[in-house]
């Protein structure tokens, strides 16, 4: 068997908080004008600085996010693994059609304020001693090994108040689903696999069987009759770049994809941000992508989910199944799934025996973006029926395409 290798990347989601005066420190101020021209509230809408356009002379270790006298948690993101921090993030409110003018402290200094996490990520691999688990922030194995039973719930996970998510480590890279009764963070105690206490307690759990399908959202090949997984590959990888307070970012990555008669090198980048059930996934190559295509879409749930489109990108599932194969200790568990794709490289739509899809194509670009979500009816703050979540998925559509304007002026 291939020998699996396993770094850490060390210094990841450098966390911000309140700066101390120092004569020591570098400081920059600059001030970012946000807009809501929707006319509808914004809720914990994400805002990102990339810090390399702001062309500071010193390393940024801290920052201070205000709305007048009230802090804004935010976090520093170190993106490509160098220690420095390469993007600005928070989540912040607006009324409709309305305007806040934030000022932003970047320093030298590091914080030592740390913020209540509103997201948590983690990666645990397994040890000599059973139910040990060690944490870990990246994963590199040889594509041809057996890498399913490698970390502690089979891959990366995350999540925010509302929902959690995993990555299987193997050719599936599916997204596995976690459904809750009540918002809160679980993942760090239950690790995906609540006990019969935490169970009784009300801790959520499992509430899908993705089996073969893209369960909700995760890209796919497409070979003209049906999605398929991501193999054969050189090198299959995860990694933790963010884990928190604000917004998690881990990555599904792989290189040497052998598809369509080319070689690919591919990172499935998924960002979820605090107070959201929807995870942004960018879809990153090293090259610009030619006539290639793919497909995404929902678990078609059982073979007989109920299905809505809009057929111009929006795809969602209604449907209910064991999630797990002990159908004595679990019970039948009732999702829905949504994913939306932007129009501009959507292909068409498709289905296969598993799968309510889209087929997508971005020739000429090295990057696209879609998004995906889920709920579960278990949820005490969600979706119960068919008609609340069909409804619900359209105006999140809605939402996605009305983004705030962002202005940064230095000060």
């Amino acid at each position: 068997m291939p020998i699996i290798k396993t770094y850490i990347l060390i210094g990841l989601a450098l966390l911000t908080g309140t700066l101390s005066a120092s004569a020591q420190s570098t400081e920059r101020r600059i001030q970012v004008i946000i807009e809501n021209p929707w006319q509808t509230e914004k809720t914990d809408e994400p805002v990102v600085i990339n810090l390399h356009n702001l062309k500071t002379d010193f390393t940024i270790k801290s920052a201070l996010v205000s709305d007048g006298t009230s802090e804004i948690p935010s976090q520093l993101d170190d993106m490509n693994g160098d220690t420095r921090a390469d993007e600005l993030a928070f989540v912040i409110s607006l009324p409709a059609a309305s305007k806040k003018t934030l000022t932003v402290i970047l320093s030298s200094r590091q914080s030592t304020t740390h913020y209540p996490a509103r997201v948590y990520a983690e990666m645990l691999f397994r040890t000599s001693k059973k139910k040990r688990y060690a944490k870990g922030y990246a994963i590199y194995a040889d594509g041809k090994a057996d890498t399913y039973n490698i970390q502690h719930h089979h891959g990366a996970a995350f999540e925010s108040e509302l929902v959690a998510y995993r990555i299987y480590f193997n050719e599936k890279q599916t997204t596995d689903l976690y459904g809750k009764f009540h918002k809160g963070l679980e993942i760090e105690k239950s690790q995906f696999y609540p006990t019969n206490d935490q169970l009784k307690q009300g801790f959520g759990d499992d509430v899908i069987k993705v089996n073969n399908s893209c369960g909700a959202g995760t890209l796919r090949g497409w070979d003209g009759i049906q999605a398929t997984l991501i193999k054969p590959v050189a090198i299959r990888g995860q990694r933790i770049l963010a884990n928190g307070p604000v917004r998690t970012v881990v990555d599904a990555e792989v290189k040497g994809w052998q598809y369509q008669g080319k070689e690919l090198n591919m990172v499935n980048r998924y960002t979820l941000y605090a107070g959201h059930r929807d995870a942004q996934v960018d879809v990153i190559f090293d090259t610009p992508l030619t006539d290639e295509v793919f497909a995404t879409g929902v678990q078609n749930i059982t073979g007989h989910a109920d299905k809505y489109s809009d057929h111009n990108g929006l795809v969602a599932s209604w449907g209910t199944d064991w999630p797990v194969n002990d159908t004595i200790k679990y019970k039948k568990e009732t999702v829905g799934l949504a994913t939306y794709i932007p129009q501009d490289i959507v292909v068409k739509e498709a289905t296969d025996k598993e799968n309510f899809l889209y087929l997508l194509s971005a020739p000429g670009r090295c990057s696209f973006r879609y998004y995906t979500m889920f709920t579960s009816c278990k949820e005490t703050f969600g979706y119960p029926t068919k008609e609340k979540w069909f409804a619900y998925v359209q105006e999140w559509k809605k939402q996605l395409e009305q983004p705030v304007k962002i202005q940064i002026i230095n000060l």
